[in-house]
């Protein structure tokens, strides 16, 4: 009896412990190496729940149309919201903040912003505009010079104008 006792002892040190999820699969007591090891992928981050006022104040209402005991706490379950969260939003409601929660939160957009830009829009289209001037008076100023050279007289518009 004592030696089946240490070969059992034995038997039980040389196979691997057996898991609830192998036990389960059809194949019995061996599992694939896969099976047995953990996700490396990791979760992503959860993203922050932001909740319109609408949504807020619809809640708040339906909260105080609820009149039996735990119609408040199924509520709470069915949205998925703690009720230091309606807690929040009652005091809210009473004092008057909710409906200024709408406005959007951080810097305010600069209202000189538009102005600057088509400012800056007018410089570069006023420069581009100079070049084109500058280089249509050098054109002009080397077609007098060769007109003068070969002899050719240049006629002017103004006297078509009368």
């Amino acid at each position: 009896m004592r030696e089946s006792l240490m070969n059992a002892q034995a038997v039980a040190v040389l196979e691997p412990p057996v898991t609830e999820g192998e036990r389960s699969e059809a194949g019995g007591a061996g599992g694939s190496e896969e099976a047995r090891r953990p996700d490396p992928e990791v979760p992503a981050r959860a993203k922050r729940r932001q909740f319109t006022t609408a949504y807020k104040a619809r809640i708040v209402r339906e909260a105080e149309a609820c009149a039996e005991f735990g119609h408040i706490a199924a509520l709470l379950r069915r949205e998925g919201l703690y009720s230091s969260t309606l807690s929040r939003w009652r005091r809210a409601m009473r004092q008057g903040a909710l409906a200024s929660l709408d406005k959007k939160r951080g810097r305010k957009k600069d209202p000189d912003t538009e102005l600057r830009e088509r400012v800056r829009q007018l410089e570069r289209e006023n420069t581009r505009l100079k070049g084109q001037l500058q280089q249509a008076e050098t054109v002009i100023e080397v077609q007098k010079k060769l007109s003068e050279m070969l002899g050719i007289s240049l006629e002017t518009d103004s006297d078509d104008s009368d």
